[in-house]
Order: C-alpha cells, then sequence, then structure tokens
C-alpha cells in the first residue's frame, strides 16, 4: 500500500461544493466560526453523563494456555450525545500495563472503579480535555495487567496484539464482550474506527508496535519517550545497560492473578533474553525498526535528549526510518529526561496536541501541516523550530583526534592524528568525571576537545563513533561522548524530576466529576548552571567488533576496529566553548562493567567520529578557524552524576 503523503489525506478539494459536504458531516463539538470553516473542536458535550463502561476484547491469542483465547480490558469514556443523534466519533487510546501497579503521571493516577465495576477515575487528562470536544477515549490493559487475561511479554507479539485487537474492533473486524467470561458481546457502533494512540515510556513503546503492523483505522500515534527495540532498552551493542532483564519487568507490572499463571511466558523471556547480550530471536520480534515501512499513521514524537532511561537512541533510529519510509512525522525535543510534556510544557502541549488530534482524527485543515516540523528546547523553557529535522543541510563531518601536550588531553579537527593513546577502564568514574576533568591527564579516559569556537556550531542528528582499540584483557566495555565544554544553565535531568520540580499549585485541563479531577500539579524547570554538557553518549562491549548480535572473547595485544552509535540530539555549542569528544571504558552509572578490568590503547589514526554538523565540513571549518588550541581548564563542573537508572520504563511521570 501506497504511503499517503505528508497530511493531504485530510486536505481539502478547493471547491464549494466540498467545503459544504465537510459542513455538514461535522458535529457540533467540531465547530468554531472562524473565517470560512471548522478549525477547534470545542467542550460542548457533557463530561459529567459521560457513557463510561467496560468491555473485553479477545486478542485470539492464548497466552497464558489456559485453552482459552484471552481478552483484555477495556475502560471507555466517551460523549453520550453523538450516538443519540446518530453521529460517530474517533477514538484517542492509551495502552498501559501501569493503570493498576504503578501509577500513570506525575500524580500517580490508578484507574478507579464503580460497584458496576465501570470507569470512574481514568488516569491522566486525556478524557477530561478530549471526552467533551467529541472524542472518546479508551485505557487499554495490556495483557496481563489489572483486569486482562493472558500475560505481558514486554512488547512482544502478545503486547501489541492487546492493543492491535482493539483497534480491530473499533473498526468492526474483531469481538468484544460485556463481561470478562460471558458470552454477550459488545458493539462499538458509537464510533468511525478512527482511532490516534498517545502514551508514555511503555504506552508509547507500545503505540510503536502497534503502529509498525500497518494496522487499519490507526491514523496517528503520539509516542513520548517511547522504546522503538527492546534489546536497545537492555544493551547497547552487547554492554548491559542494566543489571536485571525483561523478565523483571513484567513481573513488576503483571497483576498478582497474572504472575501465578504466567511461570512458562516468564521462562521464555529469561531464556530467550540471555545477559551476554546476544541478539536472539525475542529481540527481533521487540524491534520495531525494520517494520517502518508498514507505518501508515503519522507519528509525533517526543523525546527528552538527557533521557537516560529510554536513550534518546530509540527516537533517533526510529525517526530515520520513518523519513526513510516517507512517514508523516513531527517532533519535540526537550531538554529534560523521561518526563512527559504536560510537565515540562503543558500550554503549549495541550494546544499543539489538541490540533494535532483535531487534524488527524477529525480532519481538519487547521493549519498544523503547514507548521515546522521541530519544536526544541534550546535553554530551560525557551523554544526554536526547525521547518525539518534534521535540518537539509545537516551532513556528517569527519572529525579525528590528535595527541596534545599530555597523556589522554588531546586535540579534535578535521586532521587524522597519529599514536596511540592509552586508558584503564574504572567503573567508578563515568562521563561526568571524565568532562570534568578533560583538562588533565587522568589514566580512565582520553579526551580530545577544539580549540574555542569563533562561531555558533549546531549538531542536529546521530553521531557514530569508529574506534581501533587494542585491549589487555579477553573483556573490554566501551563509551564515547561528545561534550559541550563552556558555561550554561540547563535542565538538571540527573536530580530528581529529571528536569522538573513539583510544585503545589494546581490548573485544571478539561471537565471533572467527583471521582476524577481535570486538575493536575503544576511544575517548573529545576535548572543547573555548569561548565560542561554532556550532548551524545554511545557505549558498546568491544567483544561485538565482529558482530553486532555476537559477543566473542577477546585476543590481549590485538587491535580491533569497531562502530559505536550515539543517540541523537539537537544541540549548539555556542561561540567560545569547545566541542569534546572523550572515549573510555565502563560509563559508571550507566552501563554495567565487563568481567575485567582492561587497559585499552587507542590507534588515532583509525579513531574517527562522525558528527552531524549543520552547514556540514564548511561549517565546522568556519567555527574552528582562527582559533588557538590550548588545553580547556581542569575542573569544570557539569550535573551531579546520576544515581542508578530507573530499569522501568516509566520512571513514575
Amino acid at each position: 500500500m501506497p504511503k499517503r503523503t505528508r497530511f493531504t489525506i485530510w486536505r481539502p478539494l478547493a471547491t464549494a461544493a466540498t467545503a459544504a459536504l465537510m459542513a455538514t458531516l461535522l458535529t457540533p463539538a467540531q465547530a468554531t466560526a472562524t473565517g470560512t470553516g471548522p478549525r477547534t473542536s470545542q467542550p460542548v458535550y457533557s463530561y459529567d453523563r459521560a457513557v463510561r463502561e467496560a468491555v473485553w476484547v479477545d486478542t485470539r491469542l492464548d497466552g497464558d494456555g489456559d485453552g482459552r483465547t484471552d481478552r483484555v480490558a477495556v475502560d471507555i469514556v466517551r460523549p453520550s450525545e453523538p450516538a443519540q443523534r446518530g453521529r460517530k466519533i474517533p477514538v484517542i487510546m492509551d495502552a498501559s500495563p501501569y493503570y493498576s501497579c504503578c501509577g500513570r503521571g506525575n500524580d500517580g493516577q490508578r484507574k478507579t472503579y464503580d460497584a458496576d465495576g465501570d470507569i470512574v477515575q481514568m488516569p491522566l487528562y486525556y478524557d477530561n480535555y478530549f471526552v467533551p470536544r467529541g472524542y472518546g477515549f479508551v485505557g487499554v490493559d495490556l495483557a496481563g495487567t489489572n483486569r486482562s487475561d493472558g500475560c505481558v511479554d514486554v512488547g512482544g507479539r502478545s503486547d501489541i496484539q492487546s492493543a492491535k485487537a482493539v483497534i480491530d474492533w473499533l473498526n468492526g473486524r474483531g469481538t468484544a464482550y460485556t463481561t470478562r467470561t460471558g458470552t454477550t458481546r459488545a458493539s462499538a457502533d458509537w464510533t468511525n474506527g478512527r482511532t490516534g494512540m498517545i502514551g508514555k515510556s511503555y504506552d508509547g513503546t507500545i503505540a510503536n508496535g502497534v503502529a509498525a503492523t500497518g494496522v487499519e483505522g490507526l491514523e496517528t500515534i503520539v509516542p513520548i519517550g517511547a522504546i522503538s527495540s527492546w534489546y536497545d532498552y537492555y544493551f547497547s551493542q552487547g554492554a548491559p545497560l542494566f543489571d536485571s532483564g525483561p523478565d523483571w519487568l513484567s513481573n513488576y507490572v503483571e497483576s498478582p492473578e497474572a504472575r501465578a499463571r504466567c511461570a512458562a511466558v516468564q521462562q521464555k523471556i529469561v531464556d530467550g533474553a540471555p545477559r551476554t547480550g546476544d541478539w536472539t530471536g525475542l529481540w527481533s520480534e521487540r524491534n520495531y525498526v525494520p517494520d517502518a515501512d508498514d507505518v501508515e499513521a503519522s507519528v509525533f514524537v517526543v523525546h527528552g535528549t538527557q533521557d537516560l532511561n529510554v536513550r534518546a537512541k530509540h527516537f533517533g533510529q526510529w525517526w530515520d526510518a520513518l523519513a526513510k519510509n516517507g512517514v508523516d512525522r513531527k517532533i519535540w525535543l526537550s531538554q529534560v529526561g523521561h518526563v512527559d510534556p504536560f510537565d515540562f510544557r503543558r500550554a503549549d502541549w495541550v494546544n499543539t496536541l489538541h490540533r494535532w488530534f483535531d487534524h488527524e482524527l477529525l480532519g481538519y485543515d487547521n493549519g498544523i501541516d503547514d507548521e515546522p516540523m521541530a519544536d526544541i528546547e534550546r535553554r530551560p523553557d525557551q523554544w526554536v523550530t526547525s521547518d525539518v529535522w534534521p535540518p537539509r543541510a545537516t551532513d556528517s563531518v569527519r572529525l579525528k583526534p590528535a595527541k596534545g601536550t599530555e597523556p589522554g588531553v588531546g586535540t579534535l579537527g578535521l586532521r587524522t592524528g597519529k599514536g596511540t593513546e592509552t586508558f584503564t577502564d574504572d567503573p567508578a568514574r563515568g562521563e561526568g568525571d571524565w568532562a570534568t576533568d578533560i583538562g588533565v591527564s587522568t589514566p580512565d579516559k582520553a579526551g580530545f576537545v577544539t580549540a574555542p569556537l569563533t562561531r555558533d556550531l549546531r549538531l542536529s542528528g546521530s553521531s557514530k563513533v569508529t574506534v581501533t582499540a587494542t585491549p589487555s584483557t579477553p573483556t573490554a566495555h566501551l563509551s564515547a561522548v561528545l561534550v559541550d565544554l563552556g558555561p550554561a544553565t540547563i535542565r538538571d535531568y540527573s536530580a530528581a524530576g529529571e528536569g522538573i520540580s513539583t510544585l503545589p499549585e494546581r490548573t485544571c485541563w478539561g471537565a471533572s466529576t467527583t471521582g476524577d479531577s481535570a486538575c493536575f500539579r503544576e511544575t517548573a524547570a529545576r535548572t543547573a548552571d555548569v561548565e560542561h554538557t554532556v550532548l551524545s553518549r554511545g557505549w558498546a562491549d568491544l567483544g561485538t567488533h565482529a558482530s553486532p548480535g555476537e559477543g566473542r572473547p577477546l585476543t590481549p595485544g590485538k587491535a580491533y576496529t569497531l562502530t559505536l552509535d550515539l543517540a541523537a540530539t539537537d544541540h549548539v555549542v555556542p561561540a567560545g566553548h569547545r566541542l569534546a569528544l572523550i572515549v573510555a571504558g565502563t560509563d559508571g552509572g550507566l552501563i554495567e562493567p565487563p568481567a575485567d578490568r582492561p587497559t585499552l590503547g587507542l590507534d588515532l589514526s583509525r579513531t574517527t567520529a562522525h558528527v552531524p554538523v549543520v552547514g556540514g565540513t564548511g561549517a565546522f571549518a568556519r567555527a574552528t578557524a582562527g582559533a588557538r588550541a590550548a588545553a580547556p581548564a581542569a575542573g569544570l563542573e557539569g550535573v551531579e552524576p546520576p544515581a542508578t537508572v530507573q530499569r522501568v520504563p516509566e520512571g513514575g511521570r
């Protein structure tokens, strides 16, 4: 099926007849008298009198092996008036494992029910805000969670089918029941089937996975801080990012009832995800990137460039694959960690999301498709836009490390260096320590810096660093880090809140009932004054040099060449600052150390950083022209080292 061109599915023909026809089809909730046609859906329907109901959708899978196909619980809030008038409405859906176990959003809300088992409190604001505007909201409990049958399989077939089956039902292709075990069927005759999925972290990951199936009726997804490949959540090119695997997560989110019956599924996850970091069939099933060519929905990506939970590599590789396959897309990039935009740019976010859903689900020609593709937070609460992302003038620049006057304190530029730099893995230190000590010789890293820039230099996209290193032991991990050396005020992404502080005041976003308030605690930017900022990072097990999916023992004294993938970013290194590349071993707190404590020799003539620079090599040459190289000062402080990174793709926010 050919891809639709960007937004043109809703671009109306410029005829009076078409405009008149659209006017007869739109509901009152969709009408605003602004010029020649409707622009914004309005809150004209009663939230208090909304239909609140539960159905159980048949997934056609038997994940828990009990001899009957699993049913997933679907809680629905929808305005009553459209159905009474014979009008059908679109759906916004959030499929999640967190509705019962862990809570949703900064306020940690869980689903609550009345005596009949119908939803009272639907977490988050989506139902409060959008139901009065003529949308239905659907909260899906993934298989094995809350009131659903089946077992959690952490992004695999069961998780994805949990949500896909609901979209099929909404479009008349599936079966649902009014109870978990009964035979009375439930109809979705109140909806036109047009569905938009949204969610943060695990929820957004499910949206990615469902979109990758190409399911008909899914018109758009809004993945926030979402995973694109579950292998890359647990490993980075063979280097483990956590001390546990997906079996821990499935046990964490499953209902007690499911936990008791899902031992076989748990064991299958354990067997399929060895802590060696080798690629297996389990990871292939949970990698959505290769299926980007099946995505028919538009995609609105939101991610924090300093997200150390769902690392920024996830949005970068997903975005690139979507772009390659011509998928309609939009992106917001913030300075925060693993935080929802409702908690770092609330008013602008709700307005933008409203217009996005109006455009994609209601068919409004509201101009959002003519706006810049990207919003980027350049400084705390200060945003810029980019017509396309990365900008068209972006090109990969080959930067080369070279020796300086002291061991491990070198230069970075366009000329190939010579010789070797040596460092010894120290798992007690990490990227913050290395950057702080960039100007002094330390045994645990090799650092290379440009001269102070004479012009701003913008990096936009994903970097790669190719190294040739000789280890002294059979195992070794490598880290590569890009750093902006210079004073700045940034969001304190390593502190509690990951760049925000929660305030006692509340603001309201939609209608409320006694059991479901639309009022949420406000937040403010939590900032730090720093002298260096890590802007991109990547890690790998050197044992994966021959195959990224298989680690092999190293021969001490033998040189190996490996390319590390660094996380995507969009960052301006200001004039007067320096750009630095650091190569080291274990990045303390962010990856697990290898079995040995190797010393590695870095061959500078065969080490290159491929960095996406707006303006390409010419821009880099101009920004460094005429500047005199000198070692930066010692003791450049950054944010405090991150605590042990959350191993749950939610983080409580």
